[in-house]
């Protein structure tokens, strides 16, 4: 028997709906806005949805856009508007809807619609995760803002990126639903006509230039004098500047065209505040892919993740999430098991002190500061803590009381 979830905020509507699909034989579930949508649909993973267009806490195109994001929309969904245009249709199936029924919906029209979108129901591959999927980002829609913005005057896109860069995930913001994603930094085979069609409309990815090999820069030059007539997109990231490509013997007149124009990526360590989102999307978006059980990331967990480096970027991320998803024994992961994968974060360093002071003060300052922690690294045993200074024990305990700090008081070896 199949599931539908019926999402609409007029409650004559869904029961109206309820009752017919019912009669038929059907599974009935119902949602009066998008938030009782969006646990509904993680609930009950429903075969069809029935989703209105106008609803008071949000429309129905923008919740369509989040699962088509999120990797979510596993599932036909058939919009639903009174006040429906050719426009507004076509903009919901480009997202991923199925079809668009008007209301008045008539019955036949209705029960018509229904059974041929759950015969041609199939699960399409679960996306990966793009910009699009955190629109609460500033710093990240704003970066989509951008990276579309070149995308619109270039079939190039070069994104300079530091270590621990969130490339892939800036990369795949400019891939269109179930057209190709490529990386060519993958096969060192030669490129031929044959693969560009069949990538017609893609992208083709290289997520760091300094890493391709001499047929794999060949590869891209071929892609490149054909990005037009293919429709391709290329997008090429790197965190070398161009002198140091050309010094390893990278194409000249090729560079000199990449890197016309380029859009700057942040470190993920930059975007610490929205670290909790990223990680709980990423969380998502495997479990709707089948890779791991249902998981959820307590605030613990969230928190010493925003605290963390990433120094591998959005890949170090990704193989976090998944790792503690599938050693998780419980639903929720707590916060001892995500530092046991990626470590605890540094202690804490004191700031140098200002050096427009006198030299007696300003050596003072940076005393108390080193004193301060070797007490905190050596949890204040002033054996261990002698001997990592070099001073004597008295003269120790001497120091430390000239700079109004307390010696140890733990019981030492």
């Amino acid at each position: 028997m199949a599931q539908i979830l019926v999402v609409d905020d007029e409650i004559g509507i869904r029961e109206l709906l309820s009752e017919i699909l019912r009669d038929e034989g059907y599974d009935v579930k119902l949602a009066a806005n998008a938030a009782a949508a969006r646990s509904a649909r993680l609930a009950q993973r429903p075969d069809l949805v029935l989703l209105d267009i106008w609803m008071p806490d949000t429309d129905g195109i923008t919740l369509l856009k989040e699962w088509s994001a999120l990797g979510q929309l596993n599932m036909p969904v058939i919009m639903m508007s009174g006040h429906g245009t050719i426009d507004t249709a076509v903009e919901a199936t480009r997202i991923g809807a199925q079809d668009f029924l008007e209301k008045p919906i008539a019955l036949q029209k209705l029960l018509a619609t229904v059974k041929n979108a759950l015969q041609r129901a199939h699960a399409p591959a679960c996306p990966e995760l793009s910009l699009a999927a955190f629109p609460r980002s500033n710093a990240l829609r704003e970066l989509k803002r951008r990276i579309e913005q070149v995308a619109a005057k270039s079939r190039f896109v070069l994104l300079k990126t530091p270590a621990g860069g969130v490339v892939e995930l800036a990369a795949r913001t400019l891939q269109q639903p179930g057209r190709a994603f490529i990386d060519l930094s993958v096969s060192g085979n030669p490129l031929d006509l044959p693969a560009l069609e069949a990538a017609a409309g893609g992208v083709l990815f290289v997520p760091e230039l300094a890493r391709l090999a001499r047929m794999q820069q060949k590869n891209l030059g071929f892609a490149a004098e054909r990005a037009e007539r293919y429709n391709l997109r290329l997008v090429l990231a790197t965190h070398e500047p161009v002198e140091n490509l050309l010094r390893a013997g990278f194409d000249e007149a090729l560079a000199a065209r990449l890197f016309e124009a380029w859009v700057a990526l942040p470190a993920l360590a930059e975007l610490r505040d929205d670290i909790p989102e990223i990680a709980s999307r990423v969380l998502t978006r495997l479990f709707e892919a089948g890779d791991v059980p249902l998981r959820r990331l307590s605030s613990g967990a969230l928190n010493a993740m925003r605290n963390h480096a990433w120094p591998g970027g959005w890949s170090e991320l990704k193989a976090a999430v998944r790792s503690a998803a599938l050693a998780a024994a419980e639903e929720e992961i707590g916060a001892e098991e995500m530092v046991r994968l990626i470590g605890a974060p540094p202690a804490p360093v004191a700031a140098l002190p200002s050096l427009d002071q006198p030299l007696r003060e300003a050596r003072e300052a940076f005393e108390r500061i080193y004193f301060e922690f070797h007490l905190r690294h050596d949890n204040g045993n002033m054996t261990r803590l002698a001997e990592r200074t070099g001073l004597e024990r008295t003269h120790l305990y001497r120091k430390l009381r000239q700079l109004g700090l307390q010696p140890g008081r733990r019981s030492e070896p």
